[in-house]
């Protein structure tokens, strides 16, 4: 992998608690998937929050840039009702049915209009999508998120 994991992460804003294994079944039971080995293992470092302030580089032209999409931040699990979040991929079923996203999607990033998505379509292993509804994009990003994860570049041009 080409970040430092222990590394990856800035901000928890929202204060999400630490990941535990139980939050970890709910939201696979719940989502009906079961999550990338890489990402829990992201989410086990910190649940969720800013980045670094990463993007993927791309040979395609989204809504969001010429050449890249952000990874500004990776949502993360959050169970307990009584903390509001905007980066917890539990609101995915929610998300989706309100920006009429295509099914078997798992909202990784983003908001409004636009989202980068573990796109279980394809079967039981995701790839990275981008989904802009406003400008009707579904693009893929990676075949896989630990692909995603190893092509991901800081803003400032560091791994």
């Amino acid at each position: 992998m080409g970040i430092d994991k222990q590394n990856f992460w800035d901000e928890n804003y929202y204060k999400h608690p630490p990941l535990t294994a139980p939050m970890l079944a709910m939201a696979e039971q719940s989502l009906n998937v079961k999550l990338p080995p890489l990402y829990i293992e992201l989410l086990y470092i910190q649940n969720g929050g800013y980045t670094k302030d990463y993007l993927f580089p791309m040979n395609v032209k989204t809504s969001w840039s010429e050449n890249h999409v952000p990874l500004r931040e990776l949502f993360g699990i959050v169970t307990d009702k009584n903390i509001s979040s905007a980066q917890n991929i539990l609101d995915t079923p929610y998300l989706v049915s309100e920006w009429e996203l295509p099914e078997k999607q798992i909202l990784i990033n983003g908001g409004g209009s636009w989202w980068i998505t573990l796109d279980y379509r394809a079967g039981d292993i995701p790839t990275v999508r981008w989904i802009d509804v406003d400008y009707n994009e579904d693009i893929h990003i990676a075949n896989s998120f630990e692909e995603f994860i190893d092509g991901l570049v800081l803003r400032n041009g560091n791994k």
